[in-house]
């Protein structure tokens, strides 16, 4: 089969559109002919995790298709299923932290970047009807981190105000739609005009210039949340406009992984920082039936043909998307 691989060489130039093997489901595995996949940011950082000295590997952590085979034992899905895969290995139940050995699909394991791909059929989940084949492809990594750490993390409600700075990513649409869909207020930062204007469109109350002064922009609002992904660059601007007692929930560093602040004015405030990463399989069918339930669509970026992968990842690489990308792999 045709499968996008990276190998040999770290980075981008190590990959390749080329032949690898089928497998074939073993117990409790199924086999699924992928429609579509979604490119994530973790995608790039694999490329510079997969060892030289590894066999070739499929990236990908997202995708969606139809059951091609079904192993023995496998009774909660059949041959002809349309599903949707969940890319969280080895955490099942709901809990403060994943268990140890849990993994993502596309590392260690083959990902979704191919034509087929062989994985647990505790790891596939009915699709959601309402989705085409290419919203359903990039669903579920950034849709269940979202989930997770607005729900099960923030407990955020509708009376909540959440300040979501750096819209633009996929993980950060979502937390917009979902805090919407439930009718909490929320305010997204960006330095794009384009992606604030995006935002407004999209549901959110308030956008504002990222590069500005937050407090005088908001004429001093406090919020009750902030989900903050991007790291070093806004951490000190998103902990000012929380009020005091609110919760900051970390997920993303991609602007600095280390940061100082003033532990006596965080004690002081009452403030609570969650950390959150990723979901269990509890959560991710909770995320389904929750996009069910208010018919949530992920924000199409752009849609490139699985031979275009790399296009795809460059285009990520610099954040110039808007949302989601999605690999269309077959019609």
């Amino acid at each position: 089969m045709k499968a996008f691989v990276h190998y040999k060489v770290p980075g981008m130039d190590g990959t390749s559109y080329s032949d690898i093997d089928e497998i074939e489901p073993k117990q409790g595995e199924v086999k699924v002919k992928l429609k579509s996949a979604g490119l994530n940011h973790r995608d790039l950082f694999v490329l510079h995790r997969h060892k030289e000295t590894d066999p070739p590997l499929v990236i990908g952590s997202d995708g969606a298709g139809i059951v091609e085979a079904v192993g023995p034992g496998v009774e909660s899905v059949q041959v002809g299923d349309e599903v949707i895969l969940n890319p969280s290995l080895g955490w099942k139940e709901k809990s403060d932290a994943p268990p140890e050995g849990h993994e993502i699909l596309g590392l260690p394991d083959h990902g979704t970047f191919a034509e087929k791909i062989t994985l647990s059929a505790d790891n596939v989940g009915p699709k959601p009807a309402h989705l085409s084949w290419d919203e359903a492809g990039v669903l579920s990594l950034a849709a269940m981190t979202a989930y997770r750490a607005l729900f099960t993390r923030a407990n955020v409600k509708p009376t909540d105000t959440v300040l979501l700075p750096g819209i633009g990513s996929g993980a950060v649409t979502f937390l917009l739609l979902f805090a919407k869909a439930i009718g909490a207020r929320v305010i997204v930062t960006s330095r794009s005009e384009a992606k604030l204007k995006q935002a407004l469109e999209l549901g959110a109350d308030v956008a504002i210039d990222s590069n500005g002064n937050w407090n005088e922009a908001l004429n001093g609002e406090k919020v009750d949340i902030v989900v903050e992904t991007v790291g070093a660059a806004t951490f000190h601007k998103s902990l000012g406009q929380l009020r005091k007692g609110g919760k900051m929930v970390t997920f993303g560093a991609s602007a600095g992984d280390s940061v100082d602040f003033n532990l006596r004015e965080f004690f002081y405030g009452q403030y609570t920082l969650l950390g959150s990463t990723m979901a269990s399989t509890e959560e991710f069918n909770e995320m389904l039936q929750f996009v069910n339930q208010h018919k949530i669509k992920p924000v199409i970026d752009k849609v490139y043909p699985i031979e275009e992968t790399k296009k795809a990842m460059q285009r990520i690489d610099e954040a110039e998307q808007f949302g989601k990308i999605a690999i269309k792999i077959a019609e």
